[in-house]
């Protein structure tokens, strides 16, 4: 004799009919929907986990674009949470107005700018400088430096040799220093540099 469930036939229908529903619509499911899915939330987390290590290690622009790519994810409270580093970055990325009054301050700055290579802003202040203290030797040298670096040879010999007019010593700095010995074969710095084997002194 078969036991009772406490069942009536109408429910036990009603649930197999439930359960062949939910096989349907699993089943209905495209499968490449499915991965596409998945792998635009992986990469969405592995955007914004590389992007965490930037911001921490204070490498904001590379930081900032992973955010961003994180904020077009699927799971958006990640996008949200993107979007908040989004900002955060880029008050980090503001520049702050540098206020330089003293043709030292301007030499300084202009000097700090050679060195990262941001030769537009050094020749800038560098020529602030100048116009503050025209008889600095040092703002001459500094000068024929980041015109060199920046190709312009005729400006570096035109300021170097100034800078050496007003300092003699200047020609065996610049003999060497490093910085000029990217473009010190050059004929006309090497004029300045070496005039005893040029035949110029």
């Amino acid at each position: 004799m078969a036991k009772n469930t406490g069942r009536s036939e109408s429910e036990s229908g009603t649930n197999r009919e439930g359960a062949s529903r939910r096989r349907l619509a699993f089943a209905t499911q495209d499968p490449a929907s499915v991965a596409e899915a998945r792998n635009a939330a992986q990469a969405q987390l592995k955007s914004f986990e590389q992007a965490v290590r930037l911001f921490h290690a204070q490498k904001f622009a590379e930081a900032r674009e992973l955010f961003v790519t994180a904020t077009g994810g699927p799971n958006r409270e990640m996008a949200h949470n993107a979007e908040l580093h989004v900002r955060m970055c880029d008050r980090r990325l503001e520049k702050p107005a540098v206020e330089l009054k003293t043709a030292e301050e301007h030499y300084n700055y202009g000097v700090a700018m050679i060195n990262v290579r941001n030769l537009a802003e050094a020749l800038q202040h560098l020529e602030a400088a100048l116009k503050l203290e025209p008889q600095a030797d040092h703002i001459y040298y500094a000068l024929a430096l980041s015109k060199g670096l920046a190709g312009d040879l005729d400006g570096a010999f035109e300021n170097l040799k100034r800078a050496i007019e007003l300092e003699p010593r200047n020609r065996i700095a610049a003999r060497q220093d490093a910085d000029f010995a990217l473009f010190a074969d050059q004929p006309q710095i090497q004029q300045l540099l070496f005039p005893e084997k040029t035949g110029s002194a």
